[in-house]
């Protein structure tokens, strides 16, 4: 009854009520801070311009900011920590495209290079564009590796919130909530497993 907009909602409606109802509501979950990811996000997918790399790189990074702090109040049924892995995906595809453009423009002025300079410059640009392209290389691998780090500790940070919640020792019901909890460990189990089988390929 009091929301600022009524569904069905679309992305941009939903951004708008974040924005109304942030001090009222979401501040007391979320640092309030995070007000700035929402107005990035609003400014950014309410017009109709075209978005290039970058910002969508900057969209995905405060998408995951978002998504962090929410985690710590509850999983939403895993749907949290889905769309988490699902941006995960969207933001190293992001990063092998960036990787792989570099890399073109690399080898291009490279051969520019070649073209136009003497023999000895000839040598050094041979020498240094490969060692560019191997950094630029090992520095989108190790964001990519970051990348995945992160999302390991947000799996493993939803399930513990939640094994530990359920073995509140002030609950009421004691014994259905351990059983929870006891899935809880099979589930995080299970996350852990998946986590290392990718890190080992």
């Amino acid at each position: 009854q009091i929301l600022y907009l009524k569904p069905p909602w679309t992305l941009v409606n939903l951004l708008k009520c974040y924005k109304k109802h942030w001090v009222a509501v979401f501040g007391y979950v979320v640092p309030r801070s995070l007000l700035s990811a929402i107005e990035c996000l609003y400014n950014h997918l309410s017009t109709d311009k075209p978005l290039d790399s970058s910002a969508v790189e900057i969209l995905l990074q405060e998408s995951k900011k978002l998504f962090h702090a929410f985690s710590s109040r509850s999983d939403y049924d895993g749907v949290l920590p889905q769309a988490y892995t699902a941006l995960n995906k969207l933001y190293q595809m992001l990063t092998e495209q960036d990787l792989s453009e570099d890399i073109m423009v690399l080898s291009e002025n490279a051969g520019c290079e070649k073209m136009e300079a003497m023999a000895p410059n000839l040598q050094e640009s041979e020498e240094g564009k490969p060692h560019a392209s191997f950094q630029v290389a090992q520095e989108n691998r190790h964001q990519e590796i970051w990348s995945v780090l992160e999302g390991v500790w947000n799996a493993i940070n939803l399930y513990s919130i939640e094994i530990f919640q359920k073995l509140d020792p002030n609950a009421l019901t004691a014994k259905p909530l351990f059983e929870e909890a006891f899935l809880g460990l099979q589930k995080l189990l299970a996350a852990v497993n998946d986590i290392r089988e990718g890190i080992s390929r």
